[in-house]
């Protein structure tokens, strides 16, 4: 069933653990370094990434014997340490950022959109939401990405270095939000 505040919820989730507009920085000097950026391609990469996993994600949990609510709760980490991150403004994951060839898919679709965080959050979203609201809300980001990736030189023009920062801070804090949730829910016992 579409329930509105799922995808709401969803959507604002996905959008702040991708970062696409806190990783304007890297696309911008990846597309100075490459000259342009295939957007189609990198949205389409990202997006089946991150529909594959959505729903293969889970049988691959099991073929190592880990039950989602672990995986939720492991996936809750990797997002508070993200939300450090990007309030703390230290590098806590290591990017492999090499400008090639493939510069649309890796690194941009792979690891920026659709890395560990990315990944870890859509099976620690299954454990909260239904399906689909989470497929709407993939949908929904990957338009968000698609258009960030296609005007990254005229946002870079408008928002600034300190806009820049403002959103990643803003959006750390979300996330630490987030990830506390999901550690209560999944970890703490339902009374508390």
């Amino acid at each position: 069933m579409f329930v509105f505040k799922e995808i709401i919820s969803v959507t604002l989730i996905l959008f702040s653990v991708i970062d696409i507009l806190g990783s304007l920085p890297v696309l911008i000097d990846l597309r100075k370094k490459v000259g342009k950026i295939e957007a189609e391609r990198a949205t389409f990469a990202s997006g089946l990434l991150m529909i594959i996993f959505l729903f293969l994600g889970e049988r691959i949990l099991k073929l190592f014997g880990v039950d989602v609510a672990s995986f939720a709760v492991a996936g809750a980490l990797i997002i508070f340490l993200i939300g450090l991150e990007m309030i703390l403004g230290r590098t806590i994951f290591k990017s492999e950022l090499e400008a090639d060839g493939a510069a649309h898919i890796v690194p941009i679709a792979f690891p920026l959109i659709a890395g560990a965080g990315t990944l870890t959050t859509l099976i620690s979203l299954r454990a909260e939401y239904q399906t689909v609201n989470i497929l709407i809300g993939i949908v929904l980001n990957l338009i968000l990405i698609y258009a960030v990736l296609k005007s990254s030189e005229w946002l870079e023009d408008r928002i600034g270095p300190g806009g820049l920062n403002v959103l990643r801070k803003i959006f750390g804090i979300i996330l630490l939000a987030i990830a506390i949730k999901l550690i209560k829910t999944n970890l703490l016992p339902a009374n508390f």
